[in-house]
């Protein structure tokens, strides 16, 4: 992008009643940003929703030195920025309505063809909590997602440690400028998690973390993704809010049940119980729900003569063998093994070849 066009841009962002829907609504109708402030009135008059006021609003040159002020900083520190019409700017995100004309990045982030899923929840996860969103990343980890979260404490900052151990893609999208880390004892993490991925925010460099800004990402953690996942949450939170969203904008979103006693799994449970998610137990519900290519993933290896199975995977597959195509919870009680260790033992014995899922959580060996 050019520097008069990504100047003129910034400086559309600061008119006063001009938000995302309505300069896009401005772009669509002129050739750049820069011949939006050099238009005559009658022109924008003539545009569905431009009136007087706005008009009036973009005679305003004070926008200018801010625009200014803010390419300075982005020129200083390398900042990378993705205009919504760009090639590189999240292919998801750009249906949404109201997402951001201009978002700001840093890092290593490749977003190409790549499967894309957010995980979100409760600032204060439990150690159940934890471990599952730990095991789902562990279990999915072969296919090579990346996860994108809010960089936030609980289930954010689990997801993204997780992901940067198993090597994946993980970005944070924050809810201020790229100038500062919320919260600043999540600063160890950045230079690893830029190393291969790292953050997006759509916030100038002189934006703090708001309350409404936080409520302003998780459009962009929802949109972005294919499908987002709330691990644990109370009966209201930020984390409900995304899988909200998510819904709007026609994505899929699991939840994680859990006791109807448990504070943090009220939400989870209301989500499943009113249909606006899908009951995620583990990596299985996810791949098939999404209808992921194990065989795309798994790069051509198909089932060879001799394949090496762990013993828990012998016992799993003459199983199999013997009964044909079975439910994943029959063969874990015939099998003796708890539901969260099979299905990633599953994962794994399909990304072998030896084994594949059928429709209704059957499996049979191949």
């Amino acid at each position: 992008m050019k520097e008069q066009e990504l100047f003129s841009l910034l400086a559309l962002q600061k008119v006063e009643l001009v938000g995302d829907v309505v300069a896009k609504k401005l772009l669509n109708h002129f050739e750049s940003a820069s011949e939006i402030f050099n238009a005559k009135a009658n022109k924008l008059i003539s545009i569905d929703g431009i009136g007087s006021i706005l008009i009036k609003n973009l005679k305003d040159k004070s926008v200018f030195a801010k625009a200014e002020a803010e390419l300075k900083y982005i020129q200083d520190n390398d900042i990378d920025v993705l205009f919504y019409k760009d090639n590189l700017y999240p292919e998801k995100l750009k249906h949404c309505f109201d997402s951001p004309i201009l978002l700001f990045s840093a890092g290593n982030i490749n977003l190409q063809k790549q499967r894309i899923i957010s995980i979100v929840g409760t600032r204060q996860v439990t150690s159940h909590g934890a471990e599952f969103c730990r095991n789902l990343i562990a279990e999915i980890a072969p296919l090579n997602p990346i996860i994108v979260s809010g960089f936030a404490y609980g289930v954010d900052i689990v997801a993204h440690q997780a992901a940067m151990e198993h090597g994946l893609q993980t970005i944070g999208v924050l809810a201020h400028g790229l100038n500062q880390i919320y919260p600043a004892s999540h600063k160890k993490y950045c230079k690893k998690m830029e190393e291969n991925g790292g953050f997006m925010t759509e916030f100038w460099s002189n934006s703090n973390p708001d309350k409404e800004n936080f409520v302003k990402r998780n459009r962009i953690v929802a949109g972005m993704t294919e499908a987002t996942i709330v691990i644990e949450s109370a009966e209201r939170g930020g984390s409900l809010i995304t899988a909200m969203l998510a819904n709007d904008y026609n994505r899929d979103v699991f939840a994680v049940p859990g006791r109807i006693t448990d504070k943090f799994s009220l939400g989870c449970n209301n989500l499943i119980k009113t249909q606006k998610a899908n009951l995620l137990t583990s990596a299985a519900d996810l791949i098939y729900m999404l209808n992921w290519d194990i065989k795309e993933s798994n790069k051509g290896v198909q089932k060879q003569l001799f394949v090496d199975l762990q013993n828990d995977e012998q016992i799993v597959y003459d199983y199999l063998l013997k009964k044909g195509k079975e439910l994943m919870d029959i063969i874990a009680l015939d099998c003796g093994f708890p539901i969260y260790v099979l299905s990633g033992m599953l994962l794994n014995m399909e990304l072998k070849g030896v084994i594949r899922p059928l429709p209704g959580k059957l499996f049979e060996a191949i």
